[in-house]
This record gives structure tokens, C-alpha cells and sequence, in this order.
């Protein structure tokens, strides 16, 4: 089994601080206050700092360490445009390609833990599971540089929807326009599947949007 870099598990765990709040937008952390929070050494701090730099998380600032970025409005929207666009470009790529009920069983699954989730109320398992759904409808429209633009994205999206996910309504609206694209990805209909997808993420996004105003999380 391969071993975890320390950067990389640098990389995991700062994430996790930031998604959790633990680490609030705008607050301001040494990397050595960091490194011995996470009980390692700074050069891998650094470099992680670096890595979630480049995906928009922080901002890395001299001699005053790390700021954990806050969500601004305007990238969300920008964000939240560009994903529509692409995923909703996979969805219907995914139809053309005539794949089988195996080559689809992974979506399938990740649709049926999103149901399985909210009959239980499980809101982070509803998200775990749309993560891996949203994740493998990318990939199934076969375009690496679709799958590559939409990796720069999706921390930013997973961040707002942690932060939202417990006041938001129940996803109930969301699961069945997953089991829609599923079902029109299955049976080759290329501009169903893009149809439902874009007013899907259209849809998300204004519901993020509207939640991260009212709640004021966008200007911390």
C-alpha cells in the first residue's frame, strides 16, 4: 500500500480545518502555529499552503503565514457558470457514448447512497455521496481537460455546501434530477441529460447563492 506524503497529508488535514470552520475565513495562521497543530515539520505545511493556494482556499501572505480565503459572491456565481456548463457538457457527452448498465453501475450507486442518506436525515453522507456523483458524471464525459478545469472548482463548491448544509431544505429536488440525468444518460438521450443537468446546477446555485447571503457567511 502506498504511503501518504507528508504533504499530502498536510493537504488533507488543512482541508478538513477549513471545511469544518475550524479554520475561519479571514483568519490569519503561522505556519509553525500550523505545523505544530498538525504535529509536523513546515516544509510540508508549506508546500500544502501552496497546493490549496493554487485551488483558491487560501492565500499565502510573506512573514505573515496563510489566510483562510472567505467565499466571495461573485467567484461563486463564476464558479458555479462554469461547472454548469461543463458538467451539464459531460452529461451529455456521457449519453452519446451508449455506456452499459455496468459501465454505469458507480453513478448508480453514488444516486442510491444520496437516497439512502436523506431517508436517513444523514445530511454529510447525502454529501458524500453527491460529491461522488458529480465526480463520476465528470469522467464519464470522457474530456480530460472538461475533468482537469472541473478539478480546479469542485473544492470551492464543496466548501459552500458544507458551510450551507444543515440550513438548507432537504435535497429531495436534487436526488430526483440526479435520478433524471441517470436515467436519460441510460437510455441515450443526449439533450435530456444535458437539459436536466443545467437546471440542476442552475438551480443549486441560486439555492447557495440565496444561503450564503442571508446567512452572511460570503462576508466573513
Amino acid at each position: 500500500m502506498k504511503q501518504v506524503s507528508n504533504t499530502q497529508r498536510a493537504v488533507d488535514e488543512l482541508r478538513r480545518l477549513i471545511f469544518s470552520g475550524e479554520l475561519g475565513a479571514g483568519s490569519d495562521h503561522l505556519e509553525s502555529e500550523l505545523a505544530e497543530r498538525l504535529g509536523m515539520s513546515r516544509t510540508p505545511i508549506r508546500e500544502a499552503a501552496l497546493i490549496l493556494e493554487a485551488q483558491g482556499l487560501v492565500e499565502m501572505r510573506p512573514r505573515k503565514g496563510l489566510r483562510v480565503l472567505a467565499l466571495s459572491p461573485s467567484d461563486m456565481r463564476d464558479i458555479y457558470d462554469v461547472l454548469t456548463e461543463l458538467e451539464s457538457l459531460s452529461a451529455e457527452n456521457a449519453a452519446r457514448l451508449g455506456y452499459s448498465d455496468e459501465e454505469l453501475r458507480h453513478l448508480a450507486t453514488a444516486i442510491s447512497d444520496m437516497e439512502e442518506a436523506l431517508e436517513r436525515k444523514d445530511l454529510e453522507a447525502w454529501a458524500k455521496a453527491d460529491d461522488a456523483f458529480h465526480a463520476e458524471l465528470v469522467r464519464l464525459g470522457r474530456n480530460s481537460r472538461v475533468q482537469a478545469i472541473a478539478g480546479m472548482m469542485v473544492d470551492q463548491v464543496r466548501r459552500a455546501k458544507a458551510m450551507t448544509l444543515q440550513i438548507r431544505p432537504l435535497p429531495v429536488k436534487s436526488n430526483e434530477d440526479h435520478r433524471g440525468v441517470f436515467e436519460a444518460i441510460r437510455s441515450g438521450n443526449a439533450a435530456e441529460a444535458r437539459r436536466i443537468h443545467y437546471a440542476h446546477r442552475t438551480h443549486a446555485k441560486t439555492m447557495l447563492l440565496e444561503l450564503l447571503e442571508k446567512y452572511r457567511f460570503l462576508h466573513l
